[in-house]
């Protein structure tokens, strides 16, 4: 990623006074060996900057020199966010402005530094949405995502079920989760999640959002999907698992089902794991997964149940 970094240096010291190689380097994370480096490859590419020695020295950019970055309007800069993942920035109505940054980002770039940046976007493409999902109505999202940057209230219709109710909320944020749009809004004090999808009739109010001090979304997001999955888990049972079951556990039920510490292992190296699962049903098909690396132990219907499934299974494969 040496070409980011020195795009990045690049910035830092276009418009300023200057820095120290030390102040570099602690800003980048590297070392100032590699800051002097940067800076020699910055010279050899074509940007015009230069290191003065002594007290009050430092490293800088030739007095006026600037890259072309400056003539790109507030919505381009904002969409330099969005590079690399066309799917949302096409949900989000901003496909055009998104290409129109890339370029403009590009031709500032020196011509030596061009090729490192060409060749990510030449070979590297994120495609968000799962495989099997087909198209979602996210109609409102550029109202929604609109409201959310302007820090305005929004007014919404939101279908859940067969009920429709009208919702003011103040927006604190989109998420988009494999390819599913939440929106992330106070409602009466509490912070919750609405899918964009299910959100009709959006409406940018003239009222400012209340935004609670320090909020973090990522946070937010994390904790909230962790205690909903939590929530879930409410059915218990006991398995003996092989080795390779133990292994392959986190994908088949889950990470945070996963969260377990297992017995001492037996002769044959399998281990004891109380289970928190969605259902017994659930269960079933989950367990089915790891084949003949699982044994339950209880409860006495779920190992009848999943003996019956094995008997089937001989029986069609006799």
């Amino acid at each position: 990623m040496r070409s980011s970094r020195l795009v990045e240096v690049m910035l830092r010291l276009e418009g300023s006074r200057g820095a120290t190689a030390q102040q570099l380097a602690d800003e980048l994370g590297v070392s100032v060996r590699t800051v002097y480096r940067d800076v020699t490859a910055l010279s050899a590419a074509g940007v015009p900057v230069w290191t003065e020695s002594g007290p009050g020295g430092g490293i800088r950019l030739l007095d006026g020199w600037q890259s072309n970055l400056g003539g790109m309007t507030g919505e381009e800069t904002s969409a330099l966010m969005l590079l690399g993942v066309p799917s949302i920035a096409e949900d989000l109505g901003l496909r055009d402005v998104t290409a129109a940054a890339q370029s403009k980002l590009l031709g500032a770039l020196p011509v030596p530094l061009r090729a490192g940046a060409q060749l990510w976007r030449d070979r590297l493409y994120v495609d968000a949405p799962g495989w099997f999902d087909g198209p979602r109505d996210n109609g409102d999202l550029p109202v929604v995502a609109s409201a959310v940057l302007e820090g305005r209230r929004l007014g919404i219709r939101y279908r859940k079920g067969n009920r429709v109710a009208a919702r003011t909320l103040d927006p604190l944020g989109v998420v988009a989760k494999a390819g599913v749009w939440y929106l992330v809004a106070q409602h009466r004090g509490r912070t919750l999640s609405y899918r964009v999808s299910r959100i009709s009739d959006a409406t940018v109010l003239g009222q400012p959002a209340v935004r609670p001090d320090n909020f973090d979304l990522g946070a937010w997001w994390t904790a909230s999907v962790a205690e909903f999955d939590r929530a879930l888990l409410r059915f218990r049972c006991r398995v003996r698992l092989s080795p390779t079951a133990w292994r392959r556990l986190p994908r088949v039920v889950g990470v945070e089902a996963a969260r377990v510490e297992p017995g001492p292992p037996d002769g044959d190296g399998w281990v004891t794991v109380d289970l928190l699962l969605e259902a017994e049903d659930v269960a079933l098909d989950q367990l089915t997964v790891l084949g003949g690396g699982v044994e339950v132990l209880q409860p006495h219907s779920l190992r009848e149940s999943l003996r019956a499934v094995g008997e089937a299974i001989t029986r069609r494969n006799g």
